[in-house]
């Protein structure tokens, strides 16, 4: 079956995401919200610029494993949620990571980090998977991952968001791309001596980063301006609705606290901002529905704790203004607005060139 599509407009200019995330970066800060996500912390380590992807640990409650986009290394970081710190980098023996994006934990802790990102957006004819268990002490350490190569049934794509089924173990992938992508679906056991070849299950909204819940239950993907929840049965998608996320200068991950309660969402940047938000009512997985619990506090005061089982604190104590409809306008806005006008500039200064 396809999944629903909620159609998004075509942008003539590729440089228009990259534009829009300058503009936010440099817009002042809009009116918070009443209530809403809230700063569980900020990821302090000056070598983590461009967060790309982010997983809550399975053995040391309050740790989030994240890694830095192209240009960084085979680095993936562990960072506390309480103080923002890096408490752990892991260097992946051997592997060379070309674009790294993404990062997700499967269902016997091993990590997966996605090296699946080509901004030449159908250059490479394969891209690739490393593998690797949790380790179980927090330091500074170099590990053995297992490299599985990935090509597409339909050809080669640029994609940001991996997500490994907690029930299951498999792998999908969804592709980026400005009018919508595919969501595509991995063998049910990757191979490390042939090539893993993934086949499109349905279409998808334009995607930078994809979670799955703890108990498997539920998928989110999310773009630069919104969130899409989708319920997992019968191993396919079926679209739910759509979730409020926090207005970031550029979004590029999501992942969910390990009670599956709330939802991390990471942006690119230094000293960047981890933001909450918590789920309630049908948003929330079945399993987390199902247990009784208290609804922590979105707001806390600054340097104190949530009181979320993820461990995160929240370092500012204030709410984000939420992309809600009139966000995402805005959002689409920016992007037209600045990608047309990155369009006109080039044009006047290849005139230039000519004249010259």
């Amino acid at each position: 079956m396809r999944l629903p599509r909620r159609p998004l407009p075509r942008l003539v200019p590729r440089t228009a995401a990259a534009c829009a995330a300058v503009a936010l970066a440099c817009l002042p800060a809009l009116p918070a919200a009443a209530s809403g996500p809230d700063v569980a912390f900020r990821i302090s380590d000056p070598r983590i610029t461009e967060s790309s992807g982010l997983v809550a640990s399975r053995l040391h409650p309050g740790v989030y494993w994240t890694h830095n986009d192209s240009g960084d290394g085979p680095y993936v970081y562990g960072i506390d949620a309480a103080t923002g710190r890096t408490v752990a980098t892991l260097t992946l023996r051997g592997v060379h990571p070309r674009d790294a994006e993404a990062i997700s934990i499967g269902p016997d802790g091993d990590l997966y980090l996605g090296d699946i990102g080509d901004n030449l957006d159908g250059a490479w004819s394969e891209v690739w998977i490393y593998r690797f268990p949790e380790p179980r002490t927090l330091a500074d350490q170099t590990v053995d991952a297992t490299r599985y190569t990935v090509q597409y049934a339909d050809g080669p794509r640029n994609a940001e968001a991996l997500m490994v089924q907690p029930r299951t173990g498999r792998v999908y992938i969804a592709s980026k791309k400005e009018d919508g992508g595919h969501l595509y679906e991995g063998p049910a056991r990757l191979s490390a001596s042939g090539v893993n070849v993934f086949h499109s299950i349905g279409d998808v909204p334009w995607v930078t980063d994809g979670a799955f819940s703890p108990d498997g239950s539920r998928l989110v993907l999310r773009g630069y301006f919104w969130a899409t929840d989708y319920r997992w049965s019968g191993d396919r998608p079926h679209q739910a609705g759509q979730l409020d996320v926090p207005v970031q200068p550029q979004g590029e991950s999501v992942a969910f606290t390990p009670d599956g309660r709330a939802l991390m969402f990471g942006s690119e940047g230094k000293d960047s901002a981890v933001w909450r938000e918590s789920l309630s009512g049908a948003d929330l997985p079945d399993d987390a529905a199902a247990s009784p619990s208290a609804t922590p506090s979105t707001t806390t005061a600054p340097g104190t704790s949530s009181g979320t089982s993820s461990g995160a604190s929240t370092g500012s104590g204030v709410t984000a203004p939420k992309a809600s409809a009139g966000s995402k306008a805005l959002g689409f806005l920016l992007l037209v607005v600045f990608g047309l006008g990155g369009f006109y500039v080039s044009k006047v200064l290849r005139r230039g060139r000519r004249n010259g």
